[in-house]
Order: C-alpha cells, then structure tokens, then sequence
C-alpha cells in the first residue's frame, strides 16, 4: 500500500491546534480546582467535511472497498472531525490532561453522512466518575447536518490516573510514566469466527495521524512509546477500532454501511507496532480485535445492524 500523502495533515487545522492547546494547559496546570458540574455546556462548531482522497486513503488504510463510501463518509472516520470539539468540551478540567487515556467509544448510527457537506459537529461533557486513584470522563458527541443533525453519536470513554497510580489502558495524549502491569487482559470468544487477518505495519501510528490528526508520540516516535513504558510505537485505540469497523462493513455487511447501526469497544491491551491482528466476530454481536480465538483481546465490544439505509 502507498504511504498516505502528508498534504492531508493540513486538513487538521482545528484538531493540531486543539492538540497544542492541550498541550499549553497542561504545562499552565488547570485553571480550578472544582470538578464541574455535569452535564457541561454544548460546544457547537462546524467541521469542512474530509476531502474525497483524504477518504479514500483512509478507506484504503483500513482495508475497505471504496465502492461502499461512495457519496458518504465512513463512520469510523469520525475522529477526524470531532476530536478537536471533544478537547475543547474537556478544556479546563482540574486534571492532568497531558496522561488522558483513551478506554472506549459508543457509536450510534442514525443515518449515514453525506460526503462533502458541512458537518455540524457538537461536544460537551456528560458525566465525570471521580476516585481518588483515577477519574472516568463521559464525552457526548453528535456530528449531522441541518436536515439531521444527530446522524452519528459517539461517547468517548476516557481515563485520567491521579497521583502516581495508573491503570495501565493506553494513552493518546502521552504519558511520561510506565504504568504497571495490568490483570490479564479479555480473550477473544473461543466461538468467535474471523472477518478480516491484518498484518499491521510498523507505521501504521503515523499513517493514522496523517488521516485524523492525532499525532501523539507513542504512536508514531519509538524513541518516545519506550520512554513510555512500551515496547516499540503502539497503534491508536481509534485505529483498532477503524479496523474492526471496516470489516464489519465488508465481511458480515456484503459492503454496505447503511446496514450497520452501531458498535461499541473497549480497548483492552496496547497493540505494539508491528504486528498480526485478526478482527472477529460472534453471533451474539460480539466484537473483538486479536490474536486469535481465545487469544488476548485489544479490542473487544459490540456491534448492532439493521435495514439499509
């Protein structure tokens, strides 16, 4: 496959500059010490829709037809768009943001999403679960249009370690500290059958950002993953999840996304840069990316389908 082009980052202006924002705050430290009230205000931005060959690169990474994307955007794609309105939905929070890990995300499908129109993209805050070892943010997004402005709806699941603990899930804004060894991680289900086989190149981290604009270190720079605690470059948690979702769409769903109405994941294990990942599925509507049938788990969810749309 052709490397994805690098003139594609400059169509994450607004998530590059959320990213330094965060970056900013967190050498500032947070400007309260009062954890907020929830649910948090609407952060309410309109997003130029990702190009047609930003989109069929991306379509092309996570090994999917393009016919099934013609004159629609990939769901899985979302993260390009709405990152940046998340991070401003959890600006100014009393944590350290700069070790935010990423633990899961819910997407609901309400219609499919029209290429090349504006998309009106709104975060805010839904709910914070707060211990004193670590805090859980609920972060509610609906990306649309004017004729239906809720078509997609994701919650990011996220994780913040206070003090010196941490729970060892991965992070997509880095973390300077090796975090602990964590408790065996899900398996696969022994009865799940297998949709796709990827062998995964050891530059998917930085192909990834270059299609959605979340250039964390730990997935693109070794140098920096093993400064934080991992072997090599780890894959980012949206790029296992675009994965599985592309081959949902092409194996089980004949290649059309309007059949499918929704998936959620829980990342589970750092997949470490290069590497082989089997994405499989079970007839309950499980979900799991791994090494095999009753193998180790980084991903690991569930999906719903329904009528075309």
């Amino acid at each position: 496959m052709s490397p994805v082009p690098f003139k594609h980052i400059l169509e994450h202006g607004p998530m590059l500059r959320a990213l330094g924002a965060t970056a900013l705050g967190a050498m500032r430290g947070p400007a309260s010490s009062e954890k907020p009230a929830t649910p948090g205000p609407w952060i309410e931005t309109e997003a130029k829709a990702p190009s047609a060959a930003l989109v069929r690169a991306f379509v092309a990474f996570t090994k999917g037809d393009q016919v099934s994307y013609r004159g629609v955007l990939p769901p899985h794609l979302f993260p390009q768009w709405t990152l940046a309105s998340a991070s401003l939905a959890l600006g100014g929070l009393p944590y350290p943001l700069a070790r935010i890990v990423n633990a899961g995300v819910m997407l609901r499908i309400h219609d499919q999403l029209p290429a090349g129109e504006p998309l009106l993209v709104r975060a805010r805050l839904a709910s914070i679960d707060e211990s004193p070892s670590r805090v859980v943010l609920a972060t509610h997004i609906e990306t649309g249009t004017k004729a239906v402005p809720d078509a997609l709806v994701a919650e990011l699941r996220t994780y913040v370690p206070l003090g010196n603990t941490a729970n060892g899930e991965r992070s997509t804004r880095g973390n300077p500290e090796k975090k602990p060894e964590r408790s065996a991680a899900p398996s696969v289900a022994d009865r799940a059958r297998e949709l796709a086989y990827l062998h995964v190149p050891a530059n998917a981290g930085l192909e990834f950002a270059k299609l959605t604009g979340d250039f964390n270190p730990i997935h693109w720079i070794p140098a920096y993953a093993k400064a934080a605690g991992f072997k090599a470059c780890i894959l980012h948690g949206f790029g296992e999840f675009a994965y599985a979702t592309s081959a949902l769409v092409r194996g089980l769903l004949a290649g059309d996304p309007g059949k499918l109405r929704g998936v959620e994941a829980r990342f589970t294990k750092p997949f470490v840069l290069p590497g082989k990942m089997g994405i499989y599925v079970t007839d309950a509507g499980e979900l799991f990316a791994g090494d095999a049938p009753g193998g180790a788990a980084y991903l690991a969810g569930r999906f719903e389908i329904g009528g075309s749309t």
